[in-house]
């Protein structure tokens, strides 16, 4: 996987006068230039062009189809993270409860509310903003904000050979191949423990 101020839609905005012989200057409202929240399903359309893009020209396959990224952001849009800039989508994670020791084709496609683990589907940034260290950047931002989660212990994923020293430099753990086969991809699972939670939240405004 931010609060969000909301303006009440029944105030009326005010303006104060303008001075004498000078013009009215009106605040300019501007989106802001980095944000990070939870994804919703109206941003599936987003998602899922930027995830097509940079999976199908590699392996063939997209990790979630669209109909999976719908499901998923209307289950557990508390376990997805987006990064956007000016408003517009450049990464994201999408994850989804798990209730079980390692990760099975079940759970690619399957949430298990209040479940001490979350599965990381995917993570993945827009093709204009590679090779910034965005991806690395989103990763330690949603792990962190897992950690202010109630009831979340640690977080699984899969992943193709090359991408386990990403993981690793990001804390977590190899658990051996998977049982998960894709197309007939094999992949490696990775675990990162969320423990010491008490502390993350004193130092991260949980």
């Amino acid at each position: 996987m931010t609060q969000q101020l909301a303006g009440s839609p029944f105030l009326k905005p005010t303006f104060p006068k303008a001075p004498v012989g000078g013009p009215l200057r009106h605040r300019r409202h501007t989106l802001p230039a980095s944000e990070f929240r939870n994804l919703t399903p109206q941003d599936a359309i987003s998602v899922f062009e930027i995830e097509r893009e940079a999976f199908v020209s590699v392996s063939g396959e997209c990790p979630l189809t669209l109909d999976e990224v719908l499901n998923f952001l209307a289950q557990c849009p508390e376990l997805s993270l987006g990064w956007l800039e000016e408003g517009q989508l450049v990464a994201f994670i999408i994850g989804s409860g798990w209730d079980k020791e390692k990760l099975s084709q079940e759970a690619m496609t399957q949430h298990f509310p209040h479940s001490p683990t979350v599965h990381m589907h995917v993570l993945s940034v827009h093709r204009h903003c590679r090779q910034q260290g965005k991806g690395s950047i989103l990763l330690w931002r949603y792990l962190q904000y897992l950690r202010c989660v109630p009831g979340l212990r640690r977080a699984l994923l899969i992943c193709e050979d090359f991408l386990v020293p990403f993981y690793l430099k990001a804390g977590f753990k190899e658990r051996g191949p998977s049982a998960i086969s894709v197309s007939n991809m094999r992949f490696q699972e990775m675990e990162h423990s969320l423990g010491g939670q008490a502390y993350a939240r004193r130092n991260s405004g949980c």
